[in-house]
């Protein structure tokens, strides 16, 4: 599988990243390491959300989406909402 994956600082929840990866666990494992220079001064991360994809292009693709304009507004409203925002659509 590929992943796709949104990711914020614990210590700074403003920051927030988007990557992709064919090994989630290990990579946020990473992201938490300090092994990442684009996260490693906003350590600890925390998952968000993740999307499975069964093939490589398909999953890039939606990452490059993710960081264009349309998909920042579109992950803004849709993905990075948290568990603990409400379930209505108010």
């Amino acid at each position: 599988m590929y992943y796709v994956y949104l990711i914020r600082s614990i210590s700074f929840p403003e920051q927030t990243y988007i990557g992709y990866s064919e090994d989630l666990k290990q990579r946020i494992a990473d992201h938490n390491a300090g092994k990442s220079a684009h996260t490693s001064k906003y350590v600890p991360w925390e998952l968000v959300s993740y999307h499975a994809f069964a093939n490589k292009p398909t999953a890039q693709a939606f990452e490059h989406y993710l960081k264009s304009g349309s998909g920042q507004a579109f992950a803004k409203k849709r993905l990075w909402q948290t568990s603990s925002a409400s379930g209505t659509n108010n």
